[in-house]
This record gives C-alpha cells, sequence and structure tokens, in this order.
C-alpha cells in the first residue's frame, strides 16, 4: 500500500512540474494584449490555460493528500517499531556450573600454634 501512494505521489509531482512548465504566463507575448491569443481554440475559445489550470490544481490537490497519507503510514511504522514485543515463551536460562560441595576431609586443619580469632563486640 505504501508503495502505491509512494508512485501516485511521485508521478503526481512530474505531472505538476511538466504542467507548469507547459503554461503561458499571462502576457507572454505581446499579441495576448491585443487578443491574438483567441485563436488558440484547441482548448476553447479561452485557450488553454483555464483547463491547465484546473488540471494543475487537480493535482496538487492529489499531491498534498499523498504527502499527508505517507506521513499517516511513517509515524504509524515508527511506532509499531518502537514498541518491544516481548516472545511469549520465555528461554529457560542455563544455570551456571555448580561449586562441588566441600567435605569435612576437604576443609584444611588449623594448625596446632595458630591462634584463635578474636571477636569484637559492638559496644
Amino acid at each position: 500500500m505504501y508503495q502505491l501512494v509512494l508512485i501516485i505521489h511521485v508521478l503526481a509531482a512530474v505531472c505538476i512540474v511538466g504542467l507548469v512548465l507547459i503554461q503561458q504566463g499571462k502576457g507572454a507575448t505581446v499579441g495576448a494584449a491585443f487578443g491574438a491569443g483567441a485563436s488558440q481554440t484547441v482548448f476553447g475559445s479561452r485557450g488553454s490555460g483555464s483547463f491547465l489550470l484546473k488540471v494543475t490544481i487537480g493535482l496538487a490537490i492529489l499531491f498534498f493528500a499523498t504527502s499527508i497519507v505517507l506521513n499517516n503510514m511513517a509515524t504509524r511504522a515508527v511506532k509499531q517499531s518502537s514498541q518491544m514485543n516481548l516472545p511469549i515463551e520465555l528461554p529457560v536460562e542455563s544455570k551456571p556450573a555448580e561449586a562441588p560441595l566441600a567435605t569435612p576431609n576437604s576443609i584444611p586443619a588449623m594448625p596446632a600454634n595458630a591462634e584463635e580469632p578474636v571477636q569484637q563486640s559492638n559496644k
């Protein structure tokens, strides 16, 4: 859907540029001031100005509408991608290897001439 709207948007922009370049300015020739422009009867007695103007306005409206739609689509896509989706099942964490339990034979004996630790009292 996004690509279709984008293609329509680009085509409308290109057509607007083409139509603006085709149109003649109001006083583009000296003959236009004396009524020479009335001889362009392909689009009617007023010339192609009103027809091309209407097409340009229609394409401009289409261009602005597709701009708003594209902006809305892009905003929704960013909001969806910024939300974190947690997995349904949490992976089971592997437990770290446990240290072997100490047995009475594995604890080193205290030497006979060693002093006993002094306990401090909290007063």
